[in-house]
């Protein structure tokens, strides 16, 4: 916090961002079907990610395997998510990234499918974590980088924000469902359908989103 003080704000913004309020650059991007769009994908993200790291322990030791399996899972994750985030934010320079995000989402729910259609052993735990892995946080920089396209750098980081918090309402329900589906009906069955499904309909909802930059109205002194 205090090394933020040094910074200075750069010059180099057009004056239309510069006179843009943050209340203005809220109204603006929630008024934005595409921004609205890229929201509701993020809260998949944040679905699945609390939902596995919360749960995959237990869901591991429900299978009969060693509790170690489980926490190896976790840290596989975790390495694989270092390799997934670079690989998705060199993908966002080369392809439009809702069509990156698409495939992320899309290729979530095909892991969770394939690791469903095999016995759990400890190999495919460990290869359904390294695949979640990659997919893990791979959806943050798409994200970001289609906010800044779109409307600007002046408010990029609360507006992310605002797409964040409806990512942190999809953690929440994947922590909070988990346990509740797995008191109520014994196993986590309802969960990993309401996965894939999730992850499909963020694949669809990214598709059609607007990257090109917002056109604002600026007016110049005669």
């Amino acid at each position: 916090v205090p090394l933020a003080f040094t910074l200075k704000a750069s010059a180099s913004a057009p004056a239309s961002h510069q006179r843009l309020s943050l209340g203005a650059a809220f109204r603006e991007a929630l008024a934005v079907p595409s921004f609205r769009l890229l929201a509701l994908g993020f809260f998949a993200c944040g679905f699945h990610i609390t939902f596995l790291q919360t749960h995959l322990p237990a869901i591991v030791a429900r299978a009969g395997l060693a509790p170690g399996v489980g926490a190896t899972a976790l840290a596989i994750v975790g390495a694989f998510n270092i390799l997934g985030s670079s690989l998705a934010g060199r993908l966002a320079d080369v392809f439009p990234k809702r069509y990156v995000l698409s495939g992320i989402y899309a290729l979530r729910a095909l892991a969770i499918v394939v690791f469903l259609a095999v016995p759990i052993t400890a190999v495919s735990v460990i290869a359904f974590s390294g695949a979640m892995g990659m997919l893990w946080l791979s959806t943050v920089a798409p994200t970001s980088g289609i906010i800044a396209q779109k409307f600007g750098l002046q408010w990029v980081g609360s507006l992310f924000g605002v797409a964040f918090f409806s990512h942190q309402v999809g953690g929440f329900l994947g922590a909070w469902l988990g346990g509740v589906v797995l008191e109520r009906t014994g196993s986590y069955d309802l969960m990993w359908g309401l996965s894939i499904a999730i992850a499909l309909i963020a694949a669809l909802v990214n598709l059609p989103i607007d990257e090109r930059p917002l056109a604002r109205i600026t007016t110049t002194p005669a």
